[in-house]
């Protein structure tokens, strides 16, 4: 992974990332697959709203802890 310091996926902001929220469309995707978008702290609410309306959103994790899961 890269060093680099993941921003958030909000359309236009360039805040750090400090939320990942994992997702999937159940109409194209696996039930396993985790897609991903990431958050800071003020676009969290707004983005997990957004997924959640539509039945995507499976999971709102810290990006420090989803990035330890990734490198074990």
């Amino acid at each position: 992974m890269s060093d680099e310091t993941p921003i958030c996926s909000a359309k236009g902001c360039r805040a750090d990332a400090v939320w990942v929220l994992a997702w999937n469309n159940p109409k194209i995707h696996t039930p396993e697959r985790r897609k991903t978008w990431l958050a800071c702290d003020e676009h969290r609410e707004h983005l997990s709203q957004f997924l959640g309306v539509r039945g995507f959103l499976k999971d709102v994790v810290k990006f420090e802890d989803w990035r330890a899961t990734e490198e074990d």
